[in-house]
């Protein structure tokens, strides 16, 4: 739009609101309804911002009925391309399996390849730490984080590296168990310590060399159902 179709916040919110009513109720709203969702007292005024509205070709009005107002194909397409924006700053993260926070369980392998490659989880790439690449995701299992914010069933997203520094929330391998978990990490010295954040459960201790670092949880998806 130039300058000359510029909205206002109003008519931004009159256009929004006749789009998600009609979208949910198959009709068009009243002039009334429009007001009370935009908080205009007014039905001139109401009636001012379509007029306005159909100045710039984006709604047709039918004055002789009372849900006489709809979407021109200018505004529709204004709409869709707001969508496909939306939709083209989704990232797709693979969740690539099962991750234990407990005692680790064995899996079979060390690479968490156990979910169909179609299971994702989408997310707005605002959310994500810049750098956007290498991550993907996994379900937990366990309660051994719930003190840390992750709870059984969570999904985490993981930032996929082999290195650790002390306090790093890690998916680690330990191969002498050939199991996973998922553990705060601290490297004391000769061994190291893969803390629960649980007051119930203790620590794991492993030789560094029988330790491999998978990722780095970078956030956490709660799961409310």
């Amino acid at each position: 739009m130039g300058n000359s179709d510029k909205l206002s916040k109003r008519q931004q919110a009159i256009l929004e609101y006749i789009e998600k009513y009609t979208q949910r109720h198959s009709r068009p709203p009243t002039i009334r309804e429009i007001g009370e969702a935009v908080d205009i007292s007014s039905t001139s005024v109401v009636t001012y911002n379509l007029a306005k509205l159909a100045e710039k070709d984006l709604v047709v009005r039918e004055r002789e009925v009372s849900r006489g107002v709809s979407l021109t194909g200018k505004a529709r397409e204004m709409f869709g391309a707001a969508v496909n924006k939306a939709q083209s700053m989704l990232v797709r993260i693979p969740i690539k399996g099962q991750i234990v926070a407990g005692q680790p369980i064995n899996v079979g392998n060390d690479t968490f390849e156990t979910f169909d490659e179609d299971d994702v989880v989408e997310l707005a790439s605002s959310m994500l730490p810049k750098q956007q690449r290498d991550l993907f995701a996994l379900r937990v299992s366990g309660e051994s984080m719930i003190d840390a914010m992750v709870n059984d069933g969570d999904i985490v997203i993981m930032k996929q590296q082999q290195t650790a520094i002390n306090g790093d929330m890690v998916a680690v391998w330990i191969n002498s168990d050939e199991a996973t978990t998922l553990k705060h990490f601290y490297h004391e010295g000769d061994r190291v310590r893969l803390q629960p954040a649980n007051p119930h459960m203790g620590p794991i201790y492993v030789a560094p060399e029988d330790v491999l670092v998978q990722g780095k949880v970078v956030m956490v998806l709660r799961q409310t159902s």
